[in-house]
């Protein structure tokens, strides 16, 4: 019997995603383990892995917006008959299992006329016949389905249909230019939708902001040291300040805590999030234990995670369990800001870029790297006093980083 491929609950709290595109297309062959489909969720983009072998016999939706638990496709033996899916995922009579769309040839001869050159082939409204294939085709090369006639069974797009209208000097592959001064309409992903959500939430929190600077001459000269003993990994002052905030974290327990409404949750170890400026929006992967980690391993994992943070790669658990998060504009040349809190984390430390400040040092004016940091604080969970106490901290580890290391 074919086995129903249901959308997976990926996190704490999910309760639909969006299905952004097959990578297997209906008849092909599928290996357990292997990239099945993209899914978008609130949290992150990313490939779902099938978890049966066999033959893609039928994609019950091809995209769009899906409640976890709905049946999206079914796997099984070539040629075997799979059941009929309602609007609500639910499964209903049997059918007969798809054939293999040829890739190679076309389906059916190609007509006389090129498509683009007939009337239009779609009426307004109406639901546009197309394989996954040919709308994955369609997607990447920017080419708009209802202008598309298919050649098909029953009119159906086929991946032959997408090639001949990209190759069409009429129809070029990519969307034409927006005329000067037009206002174009950018739909909101699930990710975008999320952040939007947060960041209003965390905006009725009420924090106070505590601000410092920090000579890094010293954290400067280890991090340079760092490249050289570990040259397989480009060890970073972000790296070096994840150590520090964990370190200090772990010597100010009542920092690295939660905001739960009921009760304050403190917790064992120093998760720390960092954040990441990624294609899809911000966001916060976690590099779990930090106060347990080196210098080199720290670097190594906050590496891969911004690596598959840019190129969506990552999953629903690499953004789960911060106690506390980063976020570094000093690579921009920012030179101090304010960062919003990520609840329920009770605080955030933002960190500005390193310049030379002249500074009063033995009654005379010298010329130190400096860095400021601010740290932005849930008042609920966190008074003043330890909050000043823990940035102190992090401030003697930076300048002396041997306490933290």
């Amino acid at each position: 019997m074919a086995a129903e491929v249901k959308l997976p609950r990926l996190g704490q709290g999910m309760e639909s995603g969006t299905i952004v595109k097959w990578l297997k297309a209906e008849g092909d062959a599928v290996t357990k383990g292997e990239p099945l489909y993209e899914l978008d969720t609130d949290k992150v983009t990313q490939e779902v892995e099938a978890e049966a072998a066999g033959v893609l016999l039928k994609i019950a939706v091809a995209e769009g917006e899906v409640p976890v638990g709905t049946t999206i496709a079914f796997i099984g033996e070539k040629g075997e008959t799979v059941p009929e899916v309602s609007g609500n995922g639910k499964v209903e009579a049997t059918a007969e299992a798809p054939k293999q769309e040829a890739k190679l040839a076309p389906e059916a001869p190609a007509p006389a006329a090129a498509p683009e050159a007939a009337p239009a082939p779609h009426k307004e409204g109406e639901r546009i016949k197309a394989s996954p294939l040919a709308r994955r085709i369609a997607r990447e090369r920017g080419i708009d389905l209802g202008s598309i006639r298919g050649t098909g069974p029953e009119g159906r797009i086929i991946a032959e249909d997408i090639d001949r209208a990209a190759a069409a000097p009429a129809r070029p592959a990519v969307p034409a230019a927006l005329p000067a001064g037009e206002v174009e309409s950018v739909p909101l992903t699930s990710i975008r939708r999320t952040i939007a959500r947060r960041l209003t939430e965390a905006w009725t929190v009420p924090v106070f902001q505590l601000q410092i600077s920090a000579d890094m001459e010293r954290a400067n000269a280890v991090v340079a040291a760092a490249r050289e003993l570990h040259p397989e990994v480009k060890v970073s002052v972000t790296d070096l300040l994840t150590k520090v905030c964990a370190s200090a974290l772990a010597r100010h327990p009542e920092v690295n805590v939660s905001f739960t409404g009921e009760a304050l949750l403190r917790h064992p170890n120093a998760n720390v999030g960092i954040a990441v400026a990624a294609p899809q929006g911000l966001v916060v992967p976690v590099i779990e234990g930090a106060e347990r980690l080196s210098l080199a391993e720290i670097a190594a994992i906050r590496a891969d995670l911004v690596d598959r943070s840019r190129n969506q790669k990552l999953t629903a658990h690499d953004m789960e369990g911060g106690t506390f998060t980063i976020s570094n504009l000093g690579m921009f040349g920012v030179e101090s800001f304010i960062a919003v809190l990520n609840p329920p984390q009770a605080a955030i430390l933002a960190v500005g870029a390193t310049e030379d400040r002249p500074v009063a040092r033995d009654g005379g004016v010298v010329v130190r790297p400096t860095m400021t940091m601010t740290l932005t604080v849930d008042h609920r969970a966190v008074d003043g006093a330890p909050a000043a106490d823990f940035l102190r901290t992090v401030k003697a580890m930076l300048e002396l980083p041997g306490l933290a290391l």
